[in-house]
């Protein structure tokens, strides 16, 4: 059985990821890339369904583990109840051939006696590769059509019950590594690394650019984590981020609400683009603006809301029925159904992302600009029709006030860019049609019995989301309504300390009810009671919310308040996106949210 979500880690090497858990168990793992088949799958089934475990044979005191400052290299401390200890170092050094991770076993103290059991399933835990020895005893190679691993390794290996397993000593001041790389099975094995000098140039890439961090105010510690965790989710040739590494995980256990992350959502651009620039990170931000540009290209009216790291498109969602998911959380998916669906929002998303980008200063893009215009088109014909929403509801259409919202934050974006920077359009006519969407908003979207927005058009609901309203600068924190608005998702959605998306029993997406609280809504609600000048809550609240991070730093997508534990996929980008421009937030006057809205 699978840990605790927050009793993993996560190690990367910028294209892709692999989850560590407490008990030195390597539990989930995609070669060559975010969104491919895992090797290790047991995170969502058994160990048979894949995983690579180090660990002392003999009782275990106590278990410490960090990051080494400003870099995703993880130390596991284990300390043995005889009084041995052992640290194991894993990493992933930046990809520059083929993709490996290294895991470097040293004795600390006394002589202590180490396991190795290595399982190889590839295709999501469903195929057991045919494994043979390396010459001179020096490792394995495990081949399953495309796809052939390579574990190399001074200490003796042997099979058992389809199984790589090992026991060794270790005595203080002796180490020993471990190398596993993937290559395509036509390809000639690879050439092996000197398994210290990647650890040495990985601290030196990572510290490097850490280095370039500019952030100094308060909670910098955390919001550095973030941001390395964020840049741990870019793919590296694109620019593309993901929006977790992970499928299937949770948002209540036991249910169906298990979906794939693994893949680049529109909507994210904007808060991450301004979380790059909270930590001076302008080469990340412009490269997040270049995938955007050349996600989106093409016919307008087929524009979608998320696509693979590499700008994909067919997203086809499969279920494996062979998984029999996280803590019995079926059905396991991978693809995602929802790039077919119709969100509004993401037109908004796409005219806020690239008007922020000129406010920060990136180059100007003469290619971004007909790619707005194209989709403001389709925007003006389509923005009375109803949609699935920003939380992808998988029930009927409805008119979202949400959405409607940022189809007004994609009309005055355009608005701008033409009055602020001198690009050409019709502006008059967009004028015309944002004061249309506002009015229509206000007279339909807003309930003045309640005194708040209201989830969709003719809704008595409270929708999360609506605590965006501010940040995009339709309304001021401070307008009597929002403040309603406010109150009313303190007093419906609020558990805990922790704000829910909305009502899932009233059956708006069509599935049985249940999830955990939103995180980045949770930072929503510190956002906006900071622009009322409540900054004292925005405080206690935006502790609350560090406190949630694991032992080393990481956040998931919610948090069940019953259980106390994180759900969701992890690590979530979205969550330490909202921690970094939170932090900003209340640190001072001009952070994101303060950027962001323009009225």
């Amino acid at each position: 059985m699978a840990l605790k979500i927050e009793d993993y880690a996560m190690i990367g090497d910028c294209q892709t990821v692999a989850l560590v858990g407490k008990d030195g168990s390597i539990d989930w793992l995609c070669f060559p890339r975010f969104d491919s088949g895992a090797c290790f799958a047991s995170l969502l089934g058994k160990p048979d369904h894949g995983r690579w475990c180090i660990s002392p044979t003999s009782k275990i005191r106590s278990t410490k583990r960090r990051y080494r400052p400003g870099t995703l290299i993880l130390e596991t401390e284990f300390e043995t109840e005889d009084g041995g200890l052992v640290l194991v170092t894993d990493f992933m050094p930046p990809r520059a051939g083929a993709p490996d991770l290294i895991r470097i076993v040293e004795c600390k103290r006394g002589t202590v006696r180490m396991q190795l059991e290595l399982v190889i399933r590839y295709d999501y835990g469903s195929i057991v590769p045919w494994v043979r020895q390396l010459d001179n005893n020096r490792g394995i190679r495990a081949t399953a059509g495309p796809d052939t691993m390579y574990l190399r390794t001074t200490i003796p290996l042997h099979g058992q019950d389809l199984t790589t397993v090992a026991e060794f000593d270790l005595a203080a001041g002796q180490s020993v590594p471990f190398e596993l790389v993937w290559i395509p099975t036509h390809r000639p094995e690879p050439p092996p690394r000197d398994p210290y000098a990647a650890l040495q140039s990985t601290h030196d890439w990572w510290t490097e650019w850490s280095n370039r961090c500019t952030y100094d105010g308060p909670w910098r510690e955390a919001v550095l984590r973030s941001l390395i965790t964020l840049k741990g989710l870019t793919f590296a040739p694109t620019g593309g981020i993901v929006a977790a590494p992970t499928t299937s995980l949770p948002e209540c256990l036991g249910g169906v609400r298990n979906w794939d992350y693994r893949y680049c959502w529109i909507r994210d651009a904007t808060f991450t683009l301004l979380a790059f620039n909270v930590g001076g990170y302008l080469d990340e931000a412009l490269a997040w603006r270049q995938w955007l540009i050349n996600a989106v290209a093409g016919s307008p009216e087929d524009m979608q809301i998320m696509y693979g790291v590499g700008g994909e498109r067919r997203l086809t969602e499969l279920e494996l029925p062979w998984l029999p998911g996280y803590e019995n959380s079926s059905p396991v998916r991978v693809g995602n159904a929802a790039y077919r669906q119709h969100q509004l929002d993401t037109y908004g998303e796409v005219m806020d992302a690239l008007h922020q980008a000129r406010k920060l200063g990136l180059p100007r893009s003469e290619e971004s600009w007909r790619v707005q215009t194209a989709l403001l088109r389709v925007l003006e014909r389509d923005w009375e029709k109803p949609d699935e929403g920003i939380w992808e509801i998988r029930g009927p259409r409805r008119h979202f006030t949400h959405s409607k919202v940022m189809a007004w934050v994609a009309m005055d974006r355009a608005v701008k860019a033409v009055e602020d920077f001198n690009r050409v359009g019709d502006v008059a006519h967009w004028r015309s049609v944002r004061d249309r969407m506002h009015e229509q908003i206000w007279r339909e979207g807003f309930d003045p019995e309640l005194n708040s927005f209201v989830q969709y058009y003719g809704s008595k609901d409270p929708d999360a989301s609506l605590l965006m309203l501010p940040l995009v600068g339709f309304v001021s924190a401070k307008d009597p309504a929002m403040r309603g608005t406010v109150d009313f998702i303190q007093k419906r959605l609020l558990r805990n300390g922790f704000v829910d998306r909305y009502h899932t029993e009233n059956n708006v997406d069509g599935l049985p009810p249940g999830e955990g609280s939103f995180l980045l809504c949770t930072f929503w609600l510190a956002d906006n009671l900071a622009l009322q000048d409540r900054f004292d809550e925005a405080r206690e609240i935006f502790e609350r919310l560090l406190s949630l991070r694991n032992d080393v730093g990481l956040l998931a997508e919610e948090f069940d308040v019953h259980a106390n534990r994180l759900v969701g996929n992890f690590p979530q980008a979205f969550s330490h996106v909202g921690l970094i421009n939170t932090a900003r937030n209340l640190s001072n006057h001009g952070g994101p949210a303060e950027q962001r809205k323009e009225r």
